[in-house]
């Protein structure tokens, strides 16, 4: 088939599965044309050679309370992440995001914001068509039927404030904006478009935490995070004339979440299992790419579940919305 040489392909690189008190790094991207991309789970792409991406995210988490009377259990979350991406290679991606973390709690006896520690990631794109091979340049629409896959890696840098105080001088990990030491993640995603419309995308994800020493002298290490996510895409409206194109997304995201430890002791109140349920939906429009969805917690095995109010797997909801251009 003739390769697409004027196809615009919009790449979408975002922060998934943004917790309570962190987040990491995937991948997405869709066309006019070929796969769907959808918002949190990451798909099988990288940026086109000597490109640049802008992108915005917020991911709003709002949380279950279980007293009458206006305390200081956790109410919600935002979490903005801004970045950009620069293609490299066809099938090489760096890409630099800056979090911007406000938490607050009921009765605003200890709200923290400000931004929280920058991340670094690269992503290495390679397909199966007769063997694998490294991304080309350019693929024809028969050539992004094949199956895709990327390995990714990537670090934060303790930029973020980890010694913020409350009112009465305490700290609380949990609140801070950063780690304090860096966190390493490593990942591996396989991407199928299996019809015109439809596709489906796989991700799996290891996010390794480090001990730091507070200013209080508490030694703490948050609990390290293994994910699987899968999602399918629906392409529903295309207008080649307007450069206009509307996806639907389903997404099932699996997280298995550490115990915290303090001081070498593993902390009760932490960690546990939590499957996330995701429905929404990606506008595209030209070089411009919008998403929205909704994502709520379908099943939960938490460790000592009555103590995690405010943690994953405690939300009503988190409302997601994506922007994103392509220059």
């Amino acid at each position: 088939m003739k390769k697409l040489n004027g196809l615009i392909f919009l790449f979408l690189f975002f922060y998934t599965s943004v917790y309570a008190h962190h987040g990491v790094a995937a991948l997405g991207a869709a066309g006019l044309e070929g796969p769907g991309a959808p918002l949190e789970t990451s798909s099988s792409a990288t940026l086109p050679q000597g490109k640049f991406l802008a992108y915005l995210k917020l991911d709003y988490a709002k949380f279950k309370k279980y007293t009458y009377k206006r305390d200081d259990e956790t109410d919600n979350y935002n979490f903005w992440i801004y970045g950009t991406g620069y293609g490299i290679k066809p099938y090489l991606s760096l890409y630099l995001f800056i979090p911007y973390y406000t938490k607050i709690v009921e009765n605003n006896s200890f709200n923290t914001s400000g931004f929280a520690d920058i991340s670094l990631m690269a992503v290495l794109g390679f397909k199966y068509d007769e063997g694998f091979m490294l991304i080309p340049e350019s693929e024809s629409l028969d050539d992004l039927m094949d199956w895709h896959f990327t390995v990714y890696g990537g670090t934060t840098l303790p930029t973020g404030n980890p010694n913020i105080r409350d009112k009465n001088g305490n700290i609380d990990p949990g609140m801070s904006l950063g780690f304090g030491k860096p966190s390493i993640t490593l990942g591996f995603t396989a991407t199928k478009q299996f019809t015109d419309k439809i596709t489906f995308i796989f991700d799996t994800n290891y996010l390794k935490f480090f001990e730091y020493k507070y200013s209080d002298g508490t030694k703490y290490m948050f609990g390290d995070e293994f994910r699987i996510n899968s999602a399918l895409t629906y392409r529903v409206l295309t207008s080649e004339k307007n450069k206009f194109r509307l996806d639907l997304d389903f997404e099932l995201n699996y997280l298995n979440l550490g115990r915290d430890k303090e001081n070498g002791t593993g902390l009760k109140g932490t960690g546990g299992k939590i499957l996330y349920t995701l429905y929404g939906l990606r506008a595209y429009y030209k070089t411009v790419s919008v998403g929205l969805g909704v994502k709520i917690p379908s099943w939960t095995d938490l460790n000592e579940e009555s103590l995690q109010q405010g943690a994953e797997g405690k939300e009503k909801y988190r409302a997601i919305f994506t922007f994103s251009a392509l220059f």
